[in-house]
């Protein structure tokens, strides 16, 4: 999954950054409000976390503006990226302001890092449609283990191919454009290119040879991963 992390907690945000990034997801973090704004127009994510207690931006004076005019905006652009908020303020009325403000579900502080990637999963499973757990021919892909199993065995893959595979198969039968599958996979400062996309989707197909999967290219349109016979 590609995270958005927005929390403003420096010493908390690198436990969750480690966390979440030694389980295979790639991160990108935030810890203002401007910051928070910024990155969510600029760049697609399969999830958001969302502290409430932010700084301003430097347009504003100084102190604690609310995470909640951050997802308000979102909203209002028709963005509609699962949100998961983790904050401090944990009284019934302020957890039935965050879900009106469009947030998919809420969880104090503190929390078990566990529990905010099992939370995640579930949003995230929701909102694409995508199981736990998906086979196609010989191909099985275990979200929760976060591991791919070819003809039942354990199938490693370098970090960039496994996450393209993972993309095809959110859900399988997707059609995924170049775009979309660069955006994921691109770093904050370094664009993926399509000659590197390319590569990557060679070697998957070379890979998935005689498993009864196929990758299939749609002219102007992008990659589906299905069935083969």
């Amino acid at each position: 999954m590609r995270i958005l992390l927005i929390e403003d907690d420096a010493v908390l945000r690198s436990l969750m950054l480690r966390s979440l990034r030694e389980a295979g997801h790639r991160v990108d973090e935030a810890s203002s409000i401007e910051e928070a704004n910024h990155w969510w127009r600029v760049q697609p994510f399969d999830a958001v976390l969302l502290d409430l207690n932010l700084p301003l931006t430097r347009h504003e004076r100084s102190g604690l503006g609310n995470g909640l005019s951050v997802l308000r905006e979102a909203r209002a652009r028709g963005d509609r990226t699962p949100v998961l908020v983790l904050t401090a303020r944990d009284r019934t009325e302020e957890r039935i302001a965050g879900l009106d403000a469009g947030a998919d579900d809420y969880l104090g502080k503190p929390f078990d890092l566990a529990e905010v990637e099992a939370r995640l999963r579930a949003l995230v499973r929701r909102a694409q449609g995508a199981d736990d757990r998906v086979q196609l021919g010989q191909l099985v892909l275990d979200r929760k283990a976060r591991r791919f199993l070819l003809a039942g065995e354990t199938w490693d893959l370098p970090a960039r191919e496994f996450e393209v595979l993972w993309e095809l198969l959110t859900p399988p039968g997707r059609v995924v454009s170049k775009r979309q599958l660069a955006d994921k996979l691109s770093e904050a400062d370094t664009a993926l290119g399509d000659n590197a996309l390319e590569a990557f989707i060679s070697r998957l197909r070379k890979k998935l040879t005689g498993s009864g999967v196929g990758i299939r290219t749609l002219r102007g349109l992008g990659y589906v991963l299905e069935e083969s016979v």
